[in-house]
């Protein structure tokens, strides 16, 4: 079948087309990678590493055109773009040291004439399933990491984003990956789903990375489990922002219009709902949705702040979302709702918005614990807005809905900080600043509906992609048993001065 990948901001331009791949060919893939394995893991770790500094290197001097075709394929803006491809160059130059410090440890023997060591060894082969809204930078998250510690790829992305993942596959390759170590399938969900199945059947996979939604990280987490493994899951979030009375408001409502409606909402780490202290409630609600009405958006290659949804079926999604607004809230933000077009226009609008699959900025007032809006992912641009009394209810509103990826709080009391730090059940907790952001060298991941405890980034993604090897080597000439043959020392247990 021929996959057609569109301009979600000019749908009748296509940005590529490539044959989604069948079952057998992502078993045949999984086979190639198995038996390229450990030919890459006789690799030098350190020269592992060079690659990826090469790979890096490749990256910086690609940046722009590839920004570019991320703004054209998904529709971010060419700003965010070209942050998202710094990310990946960041995260090879963290990697590239990494490879001359894949510490393991010598341990002390409670036996004489025997040492102890410990080694990081590759978990095999590794199969990378990478959503559409970060097309580059997720994605680099997984395959670096399991490429430094000696690991060979079979990477799903999106089809959505099929274009982005093959210039990527070509830049790795041209910095010195060989052929069979990482290779790309572009493939539907279900196909995918099959093909997982037959691959961990017949032991061609023995790890799964998978960025998406909690609903099919479930379903992977329990077909992983069936073959005892353990696979990284990044899944979704609804991630609060609460305002505490002391806050900054310009900064509370920079942080809200940017966490909100940044990437038109499609990130893992958008905010799903403002709390707000009833002290301050008003003004902040007023400073903000001035903030959103008056905000830029449309096409993606000038300065908006968000343009089109991804594809299609994305703003289909965001559109159906709306239903569960209800008649206790109060919709703000915008001239409209749904799907921006010449018949339902948005003020601040850039661009011709009948071409793609614009939706206007929502906020819906008045959002309660019992709302199916506080329970729910929209991955769109709709946002909550509610308040609380104090930082005990604000908290008890942050985990409730059992998400636990992403969380921020203004305030510049340090008792509150660290009040919420410690209670709060996401992974990520940001003081004074925005939900969605993340840096090369600290752990991404959440818990909860969020994730399952995995971490990716920095040095505690290298736990996923390796697996510790202890050795003990006895050079004594003789069988010493342990907790068997016990050196004692004598002493005198009845000495008192």
């Amino acid at each position: 079948m021929t996959y057609l990948s569109q301009n979600p901001a000019n749908f009748s331009e296509t940005v590529a087309s490539f044959q989604l791949a069948s079952v057998n060919d992502i078993v045949k893939a999984a086979e190639v990678a198995s038996a390229a394995q450990r030919e890459w893991a006789a690799v030098p770790a350190p020269a592992r590493g060079r690659v990826l500094a090469q790979v890096g290197r490749l990256f910086e001097a690609n940046k722009e055109s590839l920004a570019a075709l991320m703004t054209k394929e998904i529709g971010k803006t060419y700003a965010e773009s070209l942050g998202e491809v710094q990310e990946v160059i960041d995260t090879c130059d963290f990697f590239l040291g990494e490879g001359r410090r894949l510490y393991g440890q010598t341990v002390p023997s409670e036996m004489p004439n025997k040492q102890l060591f410990t080694f990081r060894m590759p978990v095999g082969t590794t199969m990378i399933i990478t959503a559409a809204n970060f097309p580059a930078a997720v994605p680099s998250w997984y395959l670096v990491p399991a490429l430094l510690t000696g690991n060979s790829i079979v990477w799903k992305p999106a089809e959505t984003a099929g274009a982005v993942a093959t210039a990527m596959a070509n830049i790795f390759r041209a910095g010195g990956v060989p052929q069979g170590v990482l290779d790309v399938v572009i493939a539907d969900g279900a196909t995918t789903g099959a093909a997982l199945n037959e691959v961990l059947e017949r032991g061609l996979i023995q790890k799964v990375g998978f960025t998406g939604s909690t609903e099919v990280g479930r379903k992977i987490g329990e077909l992983c489990g069936r073959h005892l493994q353990s696979p990284c899951l990044e899944l979704g979030g609804k991630n609060p922002m609460i305002v505490m009375p002391d806050a900054t408001i310009d900064l509370v409502v920079e942080g809200a219009l940017f966490a909100g409606f940044g990437t038109a909402g499609q990130r893992c780490t958008s905010m799903g709902t403002l709390w707000v202290h009833e002290k301050i409630y008003d003004q902040v609600k007023n400073a903000w949705v001035s903030a959103v009405e008056n905000a830029i958006i449309g096409d993606p290659t000038k300065a908006v702040l968000y343009g089109p949804m991804i594809s299609e079926a994305y703003l289909n999604t965001h559109e159906k979302n709306l239903e569960m607004v209800q008649s206790n809230h109060k919709v703000l933000g915008s001239t409209g709702t749904g799907r921006i077009t010449a018949k339902n226009p948005r003020n601040n609008f850039l661009g011709d918005p009948d071409k793609g699959y614009f939706a206007h900025p929502t906020i819906v007032e008045g959002i309660v614990k019992n709302d199916a809006l506080y329970h729910t992912e929209t991955f769109g641009p709709l946002v909550g807005l509610g308040k609380f009394s104090d930082l005990d209810e604000a908290i008890d509103l942050a985990n409730a809905h059992g998400y636990g990826l992403s969380s921020a709080i203004y305030t510049n009391d340090p008792k509150n900080v660290w009040k919420f730090r410690e209670q709060v059940s996401s992974g990520m907790v940001s003081i004074n600043n925005s939900t969605s952001g993340a840096e090369a060298h600290l752990p991404f991941g959440g818990n909860g509906k969020s994730g399952n405890g995995s971490r990716q980034s920095g040095i505690w993604v290298l736990d996923q992609f390796t697996r510790w090897q202890s050795v003990n080597w006895d050079y004594s000439g003789r069988l010493q048993k342990a907790q068997m043959d016990i050196m004692e020392l004598p002493y005198d247990p009845d000495f008192r001065l």
